[in-house]
């Protein structure tokens, strides 16, 4: 009886070691989920694009941004799914819109920067004209802030709307203004505020 003893004892050993020579698994991590896109504000989509079309003429400067209304994404306190902007180069006489968007949509929207072809340009028509991207200190959100507390009443009233934002430089003011639009563009619209985006100031309000 006593010879089966060792035996067992070192059955029991080799188990023993055996055991901790196995590494412990680690459970493994289950994956997030895609965090859903989220709209931009329009100076980081500008800035984005103006690198590009700096690459495309180097004298280029922007003669019109604009936001665009996406299902996908829609606007949320001046920041859009997307952004419009049309550059212009006085030394090449072309103009060129480019996008950015932050998801691939319908139409010619691109996740990303996308330019369209070129133009000719001659010269301003119509009130717009270029204007120093210097002067484009005031970002849409900081707008949106603005003419929500001049436009309250006319928002509580109409909750469904969409606004619609336009950045341009017209002769009705010194720098170029933000035009925040509740509805879906200009000649649609109601009523509108003007902001400066050089100062962030309300300028004034066109019903």
């Amino acid at each position: 009886m006593s010879a089966r003893y060792p035996s067992l004892i070192s059955l029991s050993v080799l188990l023993w070691l055996a055991g901790c020579g196995e590494t412990p698994r680690t459970p493994e991590k289950a994956k997030e989920p895609p965090k859903p896109p989220e709209p931009i504000s329009a100076q980081s989509a500008f800035h984005q694009m103006y690198v590009y079309a700096r690459s495309w003429a180097p004298d280029a400067v922007p003669l019109r941004l604009a936001s665009v209304e996406l299902e996908e994404v829609p606007c949320k306190a001046g920041k859009c799914g997307a952004w419009e902007a049309v550059f212009v180069s006085p030394k090449l006489g072309r103009a060129r819109r480019i996008t950015y968007s932050v998801v691939e949509a319908q139409g010619s929207l691109h996740k990303g920067v996308f330019a369209g072809l070129e133009e000719t340009w001659v010269g301003p028509r119509g009130q717009a004209s270029p204007f120093p991207v210097a002067a484009f200190k005031v970002d849409a959100t900081a707008a949106y802030e603005t003419a929500m507390k001049k436009g309250a009443d006319y928002a509580k009233k109409h909750p469904d709307l969409p606004v619609t934002f336009l950045l341009e430089k017209t002769p009705r003011f010194p720098n170029p203004a933000w035009r925040v639009i509740w509805g879906r563009s200009v000649s649609t619209s109601g009523y509108s505020i003007f902001v400066d985006a050089s100062t962030g100031e309300y300028l004034a309000t066109a019903r």
